[in-house]
Parts: C-alpha cells; structure tokens; sequence
C-alpha cells in the first residue's frame, strides 16, 4: 500500500542516516522515518490510475544519496529482452524505469544529473546542460551509482545508491537542492509519464527544470 503522508507540495526531505544502506536493503527500519513523496499524477498534472501510481523516499549517509521507490504494477512490465547491467543503458527510458533528476547548484537548476533505474537492474546516468535552445547532455558521465529491484505479485520496488563525488558533493545539513522525481510505466498508445512536479508540456517531458521542487537535507 502507497503511503497517504505528504511533503509540502514542492518539497522532500531527506533525513541523515549515520551508517550507509545496502542498495537492496528495501525493508531497513530507517525507510519508515523518511518522507513520502507521492508520484501520482501524469506530466501533464491530470491524476494517474492507482496501477500506476508510485512513492519515493530518500535518506543520505556519509557516503551516498538512497532514493528508494515504490511502485504499484499492474500491467505487464516492460523491459528489454538481454538486460545489460556492467554498463549504463541508453534508450533506457523507453522501458519501465523510475528516474530523478537531481541539481545539486539550487542557483544552476540548467545543470543537472539524470538517473533511471528499470525493473531489469538496468541504470542510466547523465549529466544534463539545459537551455531554450538546446539540450546538452554528457553520456561520459559516471557516477558510480548503484540499483536493485524487488517485483512481487502486484507492487516493484527500486532502490538508487548515488555516491558522493566532486560532480555531486556531500551535502551539509540544511542544503537544499532541486529535484524532481519521474515514473515511466506501461505501453503505447497507453504509456504513463508521471512525475512528482508536473512539467505540463504538450507533449510528455521532463526535462523542465523549471518546475523541479526543492530536496532538503536534514
């Protein structure tokens, strides 16, 4: 079940755990302290179905940024017939992922990280330069970051382990940075784009830097 707590509507906190989490860890008592974050509307800011409405919660450590998800899975997954997990997976999010998009420069939200994760372990990492022109993005990027997935009869949790680097330093207490949180479920002509802050563009996107909310670190 989805939890019904909320944030603000523009803002997640992440609370201070003081030793690092396992990326598989999904059940660790410490995730019952963190903040729901509800993924329940579409992009466009209409409310998804229940099937696919999804939560996320994030905590941090010394070394790392834990983003864990919980989604409902009614329908078919889909993903990729020969999963690739030594390497990032352009096109990933043509498939089942869960995403955040993280600018650590409250100041620069045109430069952000890009993370997805899909049902398979599959992940993507990339660096994001955004502007009215164009989109610039660095598929040289590594982050080092980590995935793990757990799929029962009708839900799908996916955990992201995003370590520190000089690319995303350690925060401090009180930092706040910015954020959105994204859900990719289903197939065409019925895909489901869902995103915490809805961009409400045309078309589905994401990339709309302009509306991420606010992640504060406490």
């Amino acid at each position: 079940m989805l939890s019904e707590d909320r944030t603000n509507a523009d803002e997640v906190v992440a609370f201070y755990v003081g030793s690092d989490l396992n990326v598989d860890d999904f059940e660790n008592a410490e995730w019952r302290r963190a903040q729901s974050v509800q993924i329940d509307r579409y992009w466009s800011g209409e409310s998804a179905p229940a099937g696919r409405k999804a939560e996320a919660r994030l905590l941090w450590s010394e070394e790392a940024l834990h983003v864990r998800f919980f989604c409902n899975q009614w329908e078919p997954l889909v993903v990729g017939n020969d999963a690739q997990r030594h390497q990032k997976t352009i096109g990933l999010w043509d498939r089942d992922v869960c995403e955040i998009f993280l600018a650590p420069e409250p100041n620069s939200v045109e430069r952000y990280f890009e993370f997805e994760a899909a049902p398979t372990g599959e992940w993507l990492d990339v660096a994001v330069r955004w502007s009215a022109r164009q989109r610039e993005s660095d598929w040289g990027f590594t982050s080092g970051m980590t995935t793990a997935t757990e799929l029962g009869r009708d839900y799908l949790f996916t955990g992201m382990r995003i370590p520190w680097s000089r690319s995303i330093p350690q925060p401090q207490k009180g930092e706040r940075w910015r954020v959105n949180l994204f859900r990719c479920v289903g197939k065409d002509p019925d895909r489901g784009y869902l995103s915490w802050q809805p961009t409400r563009t045309p078309e589905p996107l994401f990339h709309v830097p302009q509306v991420f909310g606010w992640l504060i670190f406490k």
